[in-house]
């Protein structure tokens, strides 16, 4: 059987940690910052992790991570 292709937009995207969970950047820091708050944008920068209904759908994606 040939290797399986990941998918090239979600291997950017999501990292696999220790437990086998997903970790994503959190969204809503690219532009329009003048009016988020500094400790908005600061809690912004730490990534978070993915729901776990998500995380079947991250796993066919990515499916050697």
């Amino acid at each position: 059987m040939p290797k399986i292709k990941s998918n090239r937009g979600a291997a950017k995207r999501f990292k696999v940690n220790g437990s086998g969970r997903f970790k994503r950047n959190q969204s809503f820091r690219r532009h329009i910052l003048t009016k988020k708050s500094t400790k908005r944008k600061r809690q912004l920068r730490n990534p978070a992790l993915v729901a776990k209904c998500d995380s079947a759908a991250i796993r066919q994606m990515l499916p050697y991570s």
